[in-house]
């Protein structure tokens, strides 16, 4: 309890320090590693390929300790002040979406949506961090303990944010859940640090996110051809509202052709003042989708396509 104590105090004013803004929300999620080598796996073909996935819902349905910990573990990041999603919850929210989005289809090429289910599931759940916990509870003659490995994923990059990984104290009466809590506890506050650090880096210097411009084929236009009263390639206009609009101004063009133009490290605000001056939280959608809006004052129409939380493309020429 001493341990406990002594991490929520060290965790607390940091948590508050975010005062009016959106704080970071979180979900545990189990491993690839955990789900694929116990079998709670889909596989499909992908272009020719076999990949192998997690099957989440399989996982809870079928695996009692895998749900206790997951609770444990929910409690523990909840006692220390952030918001949780509940992965189950998320899934049953991902199973509506997927049913509407198996009828839905581009405008423009009647092509259906491709994602793979963690991207599915990252935008569904709009999560800002991924716990990714992996566990398993071994035995010493009568006595059980638990070894764990605990990442903490940047949900926009999938960058590894934080991380702790240890074992327990073997226990002979010890439930799961209460193993996990008695590892994981004396490990929290550097677990947490790393955390801290990382929010405090999205608030100060913006969220990273990738973006992707490209250009229809059928448009008539390229990223070269001149819009506006003075004439500015495309290219360069779009370039210019990055630095406007990046949080100072930080962004990587790190690739340009005619036809395309790839924004790597973009540092986009995590709240912005809308026309009627109400604070409202950014991400990936809303940052290019005002792009977006700023293209057709120009002339040049735009669809907005997003792959998971983290990436948008804009497509110039049409919807």
């Amino acid at each position: 309890m001493k341990k406990f104590l002594l991490s929520l105090m060290f965790v607390a004013p940091a948590i508050m320090s975010f005062g009016q803004a959106k704080k970071p929300t979180i979900m545990v999620v189990p491993s690839d590693q955990y789900c694929i080598s116990r079998g709670y796996k889909m596989t499909f073909d992908n272009q020719g390929m076999t990949q192998t996935l997690p099957d989440y819902k399989t996982a809870l349905q079928t695996d009692p300790d895998l749900r206790l910990v997951i609770t444990k573990m929910g409690q523990i990041m909840a006692d220390r002040g952030f918001p949780l999603k509940d992965l189950e919850q998320e899934l049953k929210n991902l199973e509506q979406e997927r049913a509407e989005a198996s009828m839905l289809t581009s405008s423009s090429s009647g092509s259906d949506m491709a994602e793979s289910p963690i991207d599915m599931l990252k935008r569904v759940a709009k999560a800002d961090i991924i716990l990714d916990l992996d566990f398993d509870i071994k035995r010493q003659g009568p006595q059980k303990y638990i070894v764990f490995n605990l990442k903490g994923l940047d949900a926009y990059t999938a960058k590894q944010v934080s991380g702790v990984a240890g074992a327990g104290s073997p226990s002979t009466a010890a439930s799961p859940e209460l193993l996990l809590e008695e590892a994981v506890i004396s490990q929290m506050d550097n677990f947490n640090a790393g955390l801290m650090s990382h929010f405090e880096d999205m608030f100060a210097k913006g969220r990273e996110v990738k973006v992707q411009i490209r250009v229809w084929t059928n448009w008539g236009e390229t990223l070269e051809s001149e819009f506006g009263d003075d004439g500015k390639e495309l290219s360069e206009i779009i370039e210019d509202w990055f630095y406007d609009n990046c949080v100072e101004g930080r962004f990587n063009l790190s690739d340009a052709t005619e036809n395309f133009m790839k924004f790597e490290q973009v540092r986009i605000p995590m709240m912005k003042t809308d026309d009627k001056g109400r604070s409202r939280a950014v991400d990936t959608r809303s940052f290019v989708r005002d792009l977006s809006k700023y293209l057709k004052d120009l002339g040049v129409p735009s669809k907005l396509y997003l792959r998971g939380l983290g990436e948008a493309w804009l497509i110039l020429g049409e919807k």
